[in-house]
């Protein structure tokens, strides 16, 4: 059974990173995923402040998914390299990730996502770019 069709029939139950961090999937398909999640006091830095690796973490997760939505059935992937500019920080409240894949090689794959606060007015609290290998499995 392949990745998606275990987030498919199992949703956040299906990746264990997702149940730990409280992860819910909004969107996937078609090279882009929307993955959201709340702000817990436990994800906080000392002075009060989401903690920034937790951006970094929701996007990353946020690309993978939009990369598998584009992957073959015999591919898989690892990140490569992951960069993560912070704009604003939360305290509170929800947050949410949208992954796009930029262009899928036959061995690397160009990712972006943007971290923002949900809705119209929501904003933009960090911006990373990824690169994934891409293996064929054996």
């Amino acid at each position: 059974m392949s990745y998606l069709d275990k987030i498919s029939l199992k949703g956040r139950d299906a990746n264990p990173f997702f149940r730990m961090m409280g992860i819910n999937i909004v969107s996937y398909g078609e090279g882009q995923a929307v993955l959201s999640m709340d702000v817990r006091p436990d994800m906080m830095n000392g002075d009060g402040w989401l903690q920034g690796g937790v951006y970094t973490a929701l996007a990353d997760e946020a690309m993978a998914l939009a990369l598998f939505t584009v992957l073959k059935e015999t591919e898989i992937t690892a990140t490569i390299s992951e960069s993560t500019s912070f704009y604003r920080g939360v305290r509170n409240g929800c947050i949410e990730a949208e992954g796009t894949v930029i262009r899928k090689g036959r061995k690397v794959a160009f990712t972006k996502a943007v971290v923002r606060q949900p809705g119209e007015n929501g904003k933009t609290l960090a911006e990373s770019s990824a690169s994934f290998a891409v293996i064929e499995r054996q």
